[in-house]
């Protein structure tokens, strides 16, 4: 004689299937994400400190104007003082690092001697300072 099997009773085991596709959904949404953010940010060796009560070393803010004028932190420079500047700077400290600035519409030529004059004379980290693309005016 078969068995027989009834549908009558009440199911009193929790299915699972369910949850476990909402926690990998979510899974995924957390990967993709993370991976999002990661690649937005850009890769420049920011300054560290190792603890909160000590300073980051100094740091140069070169800018160059629309019409590839310099100015070191805040100052109007030509580039030999850039150079001068840049010079006793690094002397002075060691890790010194550049943020150089670029109007968008500045001259190509002007962001790369601005990078070369910083370059050559003693600094050897420097990062390009740009706004995100959703930050457009």
């Amino acid at each position: 004689m078969a068995a027989s099997t009834s549908n009558d009773g009440v199911i009193s085991a929790i299915n699972v299937t369910p949850f476990v596709d909402v926690v990998l959904v979510l899974l995924v949404i957390l990967m993709v994400t993370s991976t999002a953010i990661a690649n937005a940010s850009l890769g420049v060796d920011l300054p560290r400190a190792a603890s909160a009560g000590e300073g980051v070393d100094r740091t140069l803010n070169v800018i160059v104007a629309r019409d590839g004028a310099l100015s070191l932190d805040g100052a109007p420079v030509d580039d030999a003082r850039l150079a001068d500047e840049t010079r006793r700077l690094a002397a002075e400290h060691p890790e010194l690092r550049a943020v150089i600035s670029a109007d968008r519409d500045a001259p190509y030529r002007a962001v790369v001697r601005a990078i070369d004059v910083v370059k050559s004379n003693g600094v050897t980290k420097f990062a390009l300072d740009v706004e995100r693309s959703g930050a457009e005016r």
